[in-house]
């Protein structure tokens, strides 16, 4: 587990960079920090800094569109289809990413409750068919920023 890296997936976002400057897709920033209200059954979640509000700094943020976007590895974030649980330390491991899955819940209700539209996209969905990922986003992108 010391190879598993807890900040940056930097691979990730730069493939995403990439697939968004060849689509010609423009208008978006990275790590923009957002701070939607929570309902009362996430607010749990928030920090003591902002008690009500939970932060939320999307991979791309689209602000003409309202549209934050995420890429989410499919081992931090719980992907469906290749979430590993690792051997060693299960106890904390299956805690810790179970509160990433619920924190990420929480993170796109507020950001939809203050009329943001959230799309998350699995790591191997970036990295396995760009093609068809690229026209996705040039439909979504076509609806959200006009």
């Amino acid at each position: 587990m010391a190879g598993i890296r807890g900040r940056g997936n930097l691979s990730t976002e730069l493939a995403m960079v990439k697939l968004l400057r060849d689509a010609h897709i423009i208008g978006w920033r990275r790590h923009i920090c957002l701070r939607p209200k929570l309902s009362v059954e996430d607010i749990e979640l928030a920090t003591k800094k902002g008690a009500g509000r939970i932060l939320t700094r999307p991979d791309f943020v689209f602000r003409p569109g309202k549209l934050a976007l995420f890429v989410d590895g499919c081992f931090w974030h719980g992907c469906p289809v290749h979430a590993t649980a690792p051997m060693q330390n299960a106890d904390f491991w299956s805690a810790k990413l179970a509160r990433n899955v619920r924190r990420d819940g929480a993170q796109t209700r507020a950001l939809e409750a203050a009329g943001w539209r959230v799309l998350r996209i699995w790591e191997h969905e970036l990295l396995r068919d760009r093609v068809a990922l690229t026209k996705r986003l040039l439909r979504l992108f076509a609806d959200a920023c006009g």
